[in-house]
């Protein structure tokens, strides 16, 4: 497997296990052909290309210089690889550690730049739970200009640059892996019907990623609600990039969602849900990218055959 061959079947796997359907996607990537299509020669220039193929504007290769085509067979994989972790795989290979790929999570470089622009799905998604579209693309749409600012003076690839300088080919995967997270447990939640918030949370501690959790950060807890409020609809919302607009609450309480299970919520996001009488249980922020990545990388080694993983920054690789 190269490191091409991995990147794209990230993209399609993460494709296949969005919780908009892989039709919406679909025809997502089809507007982006044709609005390049008709686009002048300079704007073409321009463009980011990978749209193209790639939905997600947080996942890309952020370094491969001359390794684009070599076979990989070990990689490092951690939630926040940075320069610091980018010298340590230096420094792991120099002490005979084979490691052809580092892999990171949360956006890098180009992946950071543009990262506000997968949030459009998450009207899409919200629109599933009886959200009108025209108002969640509404909101949306203010809470992704806001992210778009913070962002902009960051000095984004300072990490691409150690990766060049010290050539270790470095990629992320971010929402493709959040996909995964977000529609497993969903599709678990709408399995079991949890009756009451309690129950969501004993459904979460049988998740391995989870259950060890409580024995290195905090594992799932309530922040919003009570254990023995009736849970209602449960809504999974654990993918677009990071946290939605804070105005949305009433509209989903009023759809009948009862129950939010996230990664983590703002004191903002907190208290409208709170406001709105809607119950929210965190799973875990670092568990929950954790069991997303595990659940990619055990479709990668069923596919290319196994890997070796050397896990970092929180991460930790468990079999599926």
């Amino acid at each position: 497997m190269t490191i091409e061959q991995l990147y794209r079947f990230a993209i399609e796997y993460g494709i296949s296990q969005d919780p908009r359907g892989e039709e919406q996607v679909m025809a997502e990537l089809k507007r982006n052909r044709e609005e390049y299509r008709g686009l002048s020669a300079q704007k073409k220039k321009e463009y980011d290309a990978e749209k193209l193929t790639n939905p997600y504007s947080d996942s890309r290769i952020l370094y491969s210089g001359n390794h684009g085509k070599k076979n990989i067979r070990s990689i490092m994989v951690g939630v926040d690889m940075e320069t610091p972790e980018l010298l340590l795989a230096d420094r792991l290979r120099e002490k005979g550690k084979e490691i052809d790929l580092v892999v990171a999570h949360h956006p890098e470089g180009q992946s950071y730049v543009n990262f506000h622009e997968v949030m459009n799905m998450q009207s899409e998604i919200l629109s599933k739970y009886g959200v009108p579209i025209n108002v969640a693309e509404g909101l949306m749409e203010k809470r992704m200009q806001v992210v778009k600012r913070r962002v902009m003076p960051n000095n984004h690839f300072r990490p691409t640059d150690a990766a060049r300088l010290l050539d270790i080919p470095f990629m992320n995967i971010h929402t493709p892996a959040d996909n995964c997270v977000a529609t497993y447990l969903q599709k678990l939640m709408d399995a079991e019907q949890p009756r009451f918030v309690d129950d969501v949370v004993k459904l979460l501690k049988k998740i391995p990623e989870y259950s060890n959790a409580l024995l290195q950060y905090k594992g799932p807890s309530i922040i919003s609600g009570a254990e023995k409020n009736r849970s209602g609809r449960v809504f999974v919302d654990m993918t677009g990039g990071t946290e939605g607009s804070e105005e949305i609450f009433d509209k989903l309480s009023s759809s009948g969602v009862g129950t939010i299970v996230g990664m983590h919520m703002s004191e903002a996001h907190y208290e409208n849900a709170k406001k709105y009488h809607i119950n929210v249980v965190i799973a875990g922020h670092i568990s929950s990218d954790t069991l997303g990545l595990n659940l990619l990388f055990n479709k990668v080694m069923k596919k290319f055959g196994t890997l070796t993983i050397i896990p970092c920054s929180g991460y930790y690789y468990l079999k599926h």
